[in-house]
């Protein structure tokens, strides 16, 4: 099997990003950004997922942290677009159900090509501690440009905040696995009826 492993730099007036991943790895991370509440809830994406990664970034969070978010979403995407390549023998579609106590999500993610984001999650608190959860969406907007998926979150139950978050990153890590998946009966196969994946 071909390496499956990206390493991605983005560098702005806004922010300095690198983002490292291995879509084959054991669920390690490292997280250097800043925003303690996001790394946190990567760490659901790579043990969740199975997917080494590793993020360090700086930016403007003197003033807040939409800048990072969003950039680390995309730098993500990027870094996961790379390590796929041409998507052959990959499962292509991922899905997962995940709950945590009352809460409970959906999410949904196909490696079609084309970005598309549904995002239903209400936060019923605007903020976990001093992160601002609106932001989330700015993330899962910048990965699915810049990945070229198409992605749908739903929570289905919760009044939560912390735990509505955290069932949304544990099943974005799960659906992320299988759908990355390589699928002995699609050796060497671009798993779509038009023979390409790339929009």
């Amino acid at each position: 099997m071909a390496d499956r492993t990206a390493s991605v730099s983005r560098d702005t007036l806004e922010t300095q990003i690198t983002a490292e991943i291995n879509l084959d790895g054991s669920g390690e991370s490292r997280f250097d950004t800043g925003v303690p509440f996001l790394e946190h809830m990567m760490d659901q994406i790579a043990r969740h997922g199975l997917i080494d990664m590793a993020v360090k970034a700086t930016g403007d969070t003197h003033i807040d942290d939409h800048h990072t978010v969003e950039d680390i979403g995309i730098t993500v995407g990027q870094a996961f677009a790379k390590a796929v390549g041409d998507k052959k023998g990959i499962r292509r579609y991922g899905h997962a159900y995940v709950p945590l106590d009352e809460a409970l999500s959906r999410v949904v993610i196909d490696f079609s090509g084309r970005p598309g984001l549904e995002f239903r999650v209400k936060f019923p608190r605007a903020r976990v501690g001093d992160f601002d959860v609106d932001l989330f969406y700015e993330f899962f907007q910048g990965f699915v440009n810049h990945a070229q998926v198409t992605l749908h979150i739903d929570n289905l139950e919760g009044f939560n905040t912390h735990h509505i978050i955290e069932t949304v990153f544990k099943a974005f890590g799960r659906a992320l696995r299988m759908a990355l998946e390589m699928d002995p009966r699609m050796a060497g196969v671009t798993p779509s009826t038009k023979g390409s994946l790339t929009g």
